[in-house]
């Protein structure tokens, strides 16, 4: 299925299991969704089920959202004392779709409670109080993390939960992280539980020395945080003059703002140098990174002591950004730090979601199902792969997870040929009928009168744009995205109301990414006779962000 198809479906309103390989798209398509619901006036929960992953899309971990914390099992007096909790039930009776990102490392026993906390507060007794829920994630990457003395692990597909929800299956299928098809069929054998001799042999061919990955200038993973904070501070002391601290600031509710911390990859604390080996921990893609993207500390800037970044792409400038946690527009917690991290070393568990053009890794010590699948799918080709060691578990995948993925993709590719066969009003009455089942807007935004003449929004972003306002400038004006905006720019190009290369100059990428990317669309277009864009990134990988494709393709 591709990410359309699946962001049609989405707005059906009906309840979603988002899955598909790493690199296939689900994180930009919820993103999408999101983006979607905000312009129509629904503010959606967004969770996930760790604080790492909860600082990635700027929402709440699950545990938090729903007031349950820790526990996996509650008395009825422990639900009614949450129930009366302010705070949890103004947003958990305010919610209409709920996202859960990472449901892999969610265990069912905590899914059911959360299904009851919904159902209480939103008095009723369908599955999560009624609303819309989005499970979002791959069973194949890390499973819910087990301590000594808890009852065994059940995944969130096995729950009651789950099975009342009934969420239908959208099953990505493109791929935009890996860009070596050899490497890419060892990793699609590694899911099926096909992995043979032949592809061992491929992997074997990445075996480095101890000697030799100790010259390697490439990130390293390991399964154990002990290994990764040996290496980083070695490496660092090692490298001349006094270090650079830059130290991360807060302000909000104090469990929130801990959670913000302990979620992001940026320490309370950074120490730099120049030399030091550093990976983005961010998103800015205006700026030219990603997190994940990596590089060299080449200096600082005067003016205010910002490290400068020597990437492949390029010198990038690592001004402090925010991670925030929101309640609709509300602020409750913030935390601001230099979006990097020493990154000679990193955990595969802090590795899940994060691309990597080269990466060793020593997975001699894996000890969990998923850890081997989750590092070896960080790298986009074999090429970038240099390996100290595996062992067998680091090649193995859960038994419970193998035979539950087919009938996943079965239940996908039924659930595509029903949409497939439905007409296009019939597709878009459901989802009229469900933003209006929000309370969401088809057009005019509830806080304007009816009787007031509205400025066409073309217009309003018109008038910024020549200005030469940037990207970020007019969206935060506007109160949109800059997906939004683009779309804006896109129409107004169409309708010939601007010139591209005249009024939107100022917003033109970097020279050199805006040749490599527009030689990619004339080749895929010589080709397919097509301009979309998921080919184009396909092609690229994920160093180029859509939306820095639907500029460059504004221009052509």
């Amino acid at each position: 299925m591709t990410q359309e198809e699946a962001l049609t479906i989405l707005k059906t309103g009906a309840n979603v299991f988002l899955t598909g390989e790493p690199g296939s798209g689900k994180t930009h398509t919820i993103n999408q969704y999101v983006s979607y619901l905000r312009e129509h006036e629904i503010e959606p929960a967004v969770t996930a089920s760790t604080g790492i992953a909860a600082t990635h899309i700027g929402g709440f971990t699950i545990h938090s959202w729903s007031g349950i914390g820790i526990r996996k099992h509650m008395s009825e007096y422990e639900l009614e004392m949450i129930e009366m909790n302010q705070r949890v039930h103004r947003r958990v009776s305010a919610a209409r779709v709920l996202v859960i990102d990472e449901i892999s490392m969610l265990d069912g026993k905590t899914l059911v409670l959360v299904d009851r906390v919904c159902r209480i507060i939103q008095r009723s007794e369908k599955a999560f109080g009624g609303m819309q829920v989005i499970f979002v994630g791959d069973f194949f990457q890390l499973p819910p993390v087990t301590r000594e003395g808890d009852l065994p692990l059940q995944f969130a597909f096995a729950s009651e939960s789950w099975s009342v929800a009934k969420p239908v299956v959208c099953y990505l299928s493109e791929q935009h992280r890996q860009e070596d098809l050899i490497f890419l069929e060892a990793l699609s054998a590694l899911r099926r539980g096909v992995f043979g001799d032949s592809h061992y042999a491929q992997l074997a061919k990445r075996f480095v020395r101890p000697e030799e990955h100790a010259a390697l200038a490439v990130t390293k993973l390991f399964p154990h945080n002990a290994d990764v904070d040996r290496l980083n501070d070695a490496e660092l002391a090692k490298l001349p003059d006094a270090p650079r601290m830059f130290r991360m600031t807060s302000r909000g509710v104090p469990p929130l703002v801990e959670q913000l911390k302990r979620g992001c990859l940026s320490p309370e604390t950074l120490a730099l140098k120049k030399g030091a080996r550093v990976m983005f921990t961010k998103n800015n893609f205006e700026a030219g990174f990603v997190n994940g993207t990596t590089g060299e500390v080449a200096g600082f800037r005067k003016a205010d002591g910002a490290p400068v970044i020597h990437t492949r792409a390029g010198s990038r400038i690592a001004e402090p950004m925010e991670w925030t946690i929101t309640d609709g527009l509300k602020v409750l917690a913030k935390i601001e730090q230099t979006p990097l991290r020493l990154a000679w070393a990193i955990t595969v568990h802090k590795s899940q979601g994060v691309s990597l053009d080269a990466a060793f890794m020593d997975l001699s010590g894996a000890f969990e199902y998923g850890q081997g699948y989750v590092a070896l799918s960080r790298v986009r080709t074999l090429a970038g792969l240099y390996l100290g060691g595996l062992n067998d578990k680091a090649l193995r995948v859960h038994p419970d997870v193998l035979a539950k993925d087919a009938e996943l993709r079965a239940l996908s590719d039924t659930l595509r040929e029903v949409f497939r066969s439905m007409g296009f009003e019939e597709i878009t009455k459901l989802q009229h009928d469900f933003i209006r089942a929000c309370g969401g807007t088809m057009g005019v935004r509830k806080s304007e009168k009816p009787a007031k003449k509205k400025e066409p929004t073309l217009g309003v972003t018109k008038a910024f744009l020549l200005k030469k306002l940037q990207l970020a400038e007019i969206a935060a004006e506007r109160n949109l995205t800059v997906g939004t905006i683009i779309g804006h720019l896109e129409k107004l190009v169409a309708q010939n109301l601007i010139d591209a290369n005249r009024d939107c100059a100022h917003l033109k990428p970097e020279q050199k990414r805006f040749e490599k990317a527009k030689k990619a669309f004339e080749y895929i277009f010589k080709r397919e006779k097509t301009m979309a864009l998921s080919p184009v990134r396909a092609m690229l990988g994920d160093d180029f962000s859509f939306d820095e494709l639907r500029l460059v393709r504004l221009y052509m």
